[in-house]
């Protein structure tokens, strides 16, 4: 079902632990492709960023053409160009150099049994950690209000301060959500993150919608992902849907009507689940990802002697600490003490 390159490119990260591998990031385009977003995500993160092919799907055993008719380009008496069905999965680096696997492509039409029981070898075979699936829905929500991203998964660590629904729902079947189940019951972390977009701008792509997605992966597992060049398209998309909202009083009534509709439902979800980072809100590190930033710095002090060192510098600190405190109480402050809520406040929601 699938050919291996050979050799094989080295995907752990250099200094890592062994028993920690890389990520893997599932865009299949063809389903739940709201935006354009999952095609353009994979699209994008080939092209900005450094990747090797790792292993390639047979498309006759998956693909049917028949149903699909890719586009050809005929020149003169002959086809010259036939569109592009490539189903594969490739290493990538990103900014920083820390690799993931991609596996991106048209979703399988056939076998997706077999497929999903391949994409589990492959998990295990690179010693996957964490499996992320990237969809995008058509919903009615704005697009003057940040964008939802939504997730599902069997990963405290991948879901857990999401924006997540509790209840049960029945959806349309799909070759990731195949695969999700497959790599479940293999007891690996897996989970779906999907893109909420405004129904009146699913079959236009949503910039927004590619943004939104590739930044709640890159903050959940750690990846430096390029996403400046995708902010300066969605300030265009933005004005052209100003232009033609201000063109139009039932287009802003519409509008007006999913605005009031969000902020219900976001306000409501925002008391029942008060640790959630909702739409719009900035990451906050959580206890666990504090508590795993210290231990990366005391293991990065190395030895005895680096001890030794940092406590002779904290306590030449102290000792200093305390004399500017005497020195202050005896003059009085020069400057203004700053507030002791510090900046907090509440969070503006924005694009």
């Amino acid at each position: 079902m699938y050919e291996l390159e050979y050799p094989a490119p080295a995907i752990n990260a250099e200094g890592a632990p062994q028993d920690k591998g890389p990520t893997l990031i599932v865009a299949l385009h063809g389903y739940a492709d709201a935006g354009q977003a999952i095609e353009a995500s994979a699209d994008h993160l080939k092209a900005a960023l450094n990747n090797r092919l790792v292993a390639t799907f047979d498309a006759d055993e998956l693909i049917d053409y028949r149903s699909r008719r890719p586009a050809t380009t005929v020149s003169g008496d002959n086809p010259i160009e036939i569109e592009n069905l490539d189903l594969d999965m490739r290493a990538v680096w990103d900014v920083s150099g820390k690799p993931f696997l991609l596996l991106s492509g048209p979703e399988p039409d056939l076998r997706w049994q077999g497929f999903s029981r391949a994409v589990t070898d492959l998990v295990k075979k690179f010693n996957v950690e964490d499996t992320i699936m990237v969809y995008a829905a058509p919903t009615p929500s704005p697009h003057t209000r940040p964008l939802v991203v939504s997730a599902h998964g069997n990963s405290k660590k991948l879901v857990d301060r999401m924006f997540r629904f509790d209840q049960s729902m029945m959806v349309p079947g799909s070759a990731q959500l195949f695969i999700e189940k497959e790599l479940a019951k293999q007891g690996r972390n897996v989970a779906g993150y999907t893109a909420h977009v405004p129904h009146y701008l699913a079959s236009s792509p949503y910039p927004q919608a590619i943004y939104s997605l590739l930044d709640s992966v890159s903050k959940v597992v750690g990846l430096d992902l390029p996403l400046k060049s995708i902010a300066s398209d969605i300030e265009k998309v933005a004005e052209q849907l100003e232009e033609q909202v201000m063109d139009s009083e039932e287009i802003q009534g519409v509008v007006a009507q999913l605005e009031e509709q969000y902020d219900s439902y976001v306000e409501r979800y925002r008391n029942e689940n008060p640790q959630a980072i909702l739409p719009g809100e900035p990451t906050v590190p959580s206890g666990e990802e504090i508590s795993e930033e210290f231990e990366k710095f005391l293991d990065a002090l190395g030895n005895e002697d680096s001890w030794k060192e940092l406590l002779l510098n904290q306590d030449l600190n102290d000792q200093e600490e305390s004399v500017i405190e005497e020195t202050t109480d005896s003059t009085g402050p020069d400057v203004d003490s700053p507030d002791e809520n510090g900046a907090g406040g509440g969070n503006t929601p924005g694009q």
